[in-house]
Parts: C-alpha cells; structure tokens; sequence
C-alpha cells in the first residue's frame, strides 16, 4: 500500500466536506439534500467511482466549485469517495 499526502484546494471563504460513500447515487442525494436544506447554498460536488470506467461524477449549481470538487476528487485519486466545497454556507447544515 502506497500512502500519499494530497493538499485540498478549499475556496475562499469556503469549506470543504470528505466523505465516502458506496453508491453512485449519492452524487444526486447529496445534490437534493443541499439544495431542500439550504437552497441559497452554492456548491459543488464530484464523486469517484470505483469500478467500471472509474469516471469522476460531478454536479453542484456553482461551475467553479464544480470544478473545485473535480479537481480536489481527482487529486485525491480515491474510489468511492466525495468532495463538496460549499461557498454562502455561513450557517448550519444537514447534508452530511
């Protein structure tokens, strides 16, 4: 097993959620679960699949944080795992 230390690029003023996951649905999920808890909230979201074509998955209302969460999934180079940077989120949410 080969261990790397990967930098996250976090935007400004901007937070960064890791999280794992087995379904590739889950891009979608989180996708509804931002946008009915905080609809005002931009983001982004990528997803890295693990079989198949290993294809990243990305969506989010916020092109540049869309590109953010790719560029942060794919840096990180792990299966079935999630970036989502959230920008206005200045307050509480419930979507991880």
């Amino acid at each position: 097993m080969e261990l790397k230390a990967v930098r996250l690029e976090i935007p400004e003023n901007g937070n960064v959620i890791l999280g794992q996951s087995h379904f590739i649905k889950t891009v979608e999920d989180l996708y509804e679960a931002i946008v009915n808890t905080v609809p005002q909230m931009k983001f982004g979201i990528a997803f890295n699949e693990a079989s198949g074509a290993c294809l990243t998955r990305v969506d989010g209302n916020d092109a540049d944080l869309q590109a953010n969460a790719t560029r942060n999934a794919t840096a990180r180079d792990a299966a079935r795992a999630r970036v989502n940077p959230p920008a206005n989120a200045s307050h509480k949410n419930n979507a991880s």
